[in-house]
């Protein structure tokens, strides 16, 4: 039982340049339907004048923590709500709405990202005030989440100095669609082979327009610039 060789390895080209093409057209499709709602979510923060906020990063960079003491730091002065992404769990939502924020948990199971149909559902619920902060904490990945929009105003990528001074440069396209970079754990940078200054250079290379902030969310250092930034973009 022989095979004509050439003619199967002919036939699998096709096959498999079919299946490419194809693929690129679902990923268009998808990303077309995304980009809609997400300029749909984007006029309706820019209608109520709410400062939409994706915070992205690696699992375990800090973001909930960030989050919570931003929330400490700027709960009196401005209203706050919160939606926030995981597979699995309400973790990070409870450990939100113990200070008082009205959050909500998004639960994507097998996903690795939001996407602006969930926060199109999610802030129908959450119903923010007007003039407010609205932080979407998105599910911890470097790759998925940078193609998706979700209709904010800033994109912020969070990265500690756990991970390694090179991470910007394995992950550009995270940091190039980012607005702000903060690079947390900064207490913990003397006891590692972690150069902050590095990390921060690295950074800057993939993507010279982000605002940078180094900051230790447990510590509270540096988290003052971080504020009164946020201060600032409130409309």
């Amino acid at each position: 039982m022989c095979t004509d060789d050439k003619h199967h390895h002919h036939h699998h080209d096709e096959h498999g340049e079919h299946s490419h093409n194809r693929v690129i057209e679902v990923k268009k499709d998808i990303l077309s339907v995304n980009q809609s709602m997400a300029e749909r979510n984007r006029g309706y923060f820019d209608a109520k004048n709410i400062c939409a906020i994706n915070i992205v990063s690696s699992p375990g960079s800090g973001k909930t923590t960030l989050l919570e003491q931003t929330i400490q730091m700027l709960k009196d002065k401005v209203s706050i709500t919160v939606i926030e992404g995981d597979q699995e769990t309400s973790l990070d939502a409870n450990r939100i709405a113990a200070m008082g924020i009205s959050s909500l948990q998004i639960n994507t199971e097998n996903g690795c990202h939001l996407d602006a149909s969930m926060v199109n559902d999610a802030v129908k619920k959450i119903a923010p005030q007007d003039k407010s902060l609205l932080f979407i904490e998105n599910v911890g990945n470097l790759v998925c989440p940078a193609m998706f929009d979700l209709g904010e105003d800033i994109r912020v990528v969070v990265v500690s100095v756990t991970e390694g001074d090179d991470k910007p440069l394995k992950y550009p396209y995270m940091f190039e669609s980012a607005n702000v970079c903060i690079i947390n754990k900064i207490d913990l940078a003397p006891y590692l082979k972690s150069n902050p200054e590095m990390l921060k250079s690295n950074a800057l290379k993939v993507n010279h327009h982000l605002t940078v902030f180094e900051v230790s969310a447990q510590e509270g250092t540096g988290m003052d610039k971080w504020c009164d930034f946020l201060l600032n973009e409130v409309k």
